[in-house]
């Protein structure tokens, strides 16, 4: 198993970061079992090979194995990026127009322009254009989904995805030209029961290995929670509690009265790997919700996005 593990070096190509470091330190769990993880974590980061480098840079010592993997999925996924958008850029064919030769071009070229071999050949080039567009036509109008060729089906989901995931911003210019209507994704409710189709935000999470139940609300402006639900899952919650002064918190209906920041680690348990937010919780004296707020604040720090296509999920 030792041997294993020193021949083993990551590569990018082949190997998913969170499946070969977990590998690497299983191995070295069972050769050395009173090793602490921060160790492990050194030795294993000798095995990125070309890339420990830039794992250094990004994560400084001491680092969780969270903060290792994430570094690495990242870098691993920007890498691919830049490669598959070298390979698909390729250099124009530079030719002169006057005689089509690519050795040379047409400010250099010593051959006269024939116009009517010129014309005829441009005759030539609308006709099949021509026959090319009829049949296009025909592919689009006749023949099922099933039959397109790959290359219509290719550019038609290449632009789709385009227009789908742009970030879309609000813009300030009243000059509305072309309006169309948004896409939807799930059947359209009847009308006036469009709540129905509404979904919460609410998943569970650990707290000191505690499990509770929090809201991802984007509308909130800070991280909170009630004094009440606090005591439930917290008890001693008050001997952690940090000063706050100075600051006013409003609700949608009432003022908000702090009371202090809790600080503390919120752990989102996933079955690849769990993932822990380092967050300070406001603590509110007439908060009546029976579950933590993941405002906003934590939302943007870790960007965290919630997504609404096909089933409700989120990432970090």
């Amino acid at each position: 198993m030792e041997t294993t593990f020193e021949i083993a070096i990551f590569n990018s190509e082949k190997d998913k970061p969170l499946t070969w470091f977990f590998k690497q330190k299983h191995r070295l769990s069972a050769l050395h079992p009173d090793m602490s993880d921060t160790m492990i974590n050194i030795k294993i980061l000798r095995k990125w090979g070309e890339l420990e480098h830039a794992i250094k840079i990004r994560c400084m010592e001491p680092c969780s194995t969270e903060d290792y993997i994430n570094a690495m999925e990242d870098i691993i996924t920007r890498t691919r990026y830049d490669s598959q958008r070298g390979q698909k850029t390729r250099k124009p064919v530079l030719k002169c127009h006057k005689c089509g030769s690519t050795s040379h071009l047409a400010n250099t070229c010593t051959k006269k322009t024939k116009i009517n071999e010129a014309q005829v050949i441009k005759e030539v080039n609308c006709t099949e254009e021509k026959e090319e567009s009829d049949q296009d036509s025909a592919i689009s109008e006749d023949t099922p989904v099933e039959d397109y060729p790959i290359e219509n089906i290719k550019a038609f989901f290449e632009v789709t995805e385009v227009h789908t995931h742009l970030p879309q911003y609000s813009a300030n210019c009243y000059n509305l030209i072309d309006i169309q209507d948004a896409r939807m994704c799930k059947t359209k409710p009847a009308k006036g029961k469009g709540y129905t189709a509404g979904a919460s935000c609410i998943t569970s999470v650990l707290i000191k290995n505690i499990e509770a139940i929090i809201n991802l609300d984007m509308g909130a402006f800070c991280t909170c929670v009630g004094k009440d639900y606090l005591q439930i899952i917290l008890p001693e919650w008050k001997n952690h509690l940090l000063p706050i002064e100075g600051l006013q918190f409003s609700s949608a209906s009432n003022n908000m009265y702090p009371l202090g920041i809790l600080d503390t680690n919120v752990v989102f348990p996933q079955q690849a790997g769990s993932i822990r937010v380092k967050t300070g919780i406001v603590v509110m004296d007439n908060c009546t919700s029976q579950h933590i707020t993941l405002g906003n604040d934590y939302l943007n720090i870790y960007g965290i996005d919630i997504n609404n296509h096909k089933d409700r999920y989120f990432t970090i």
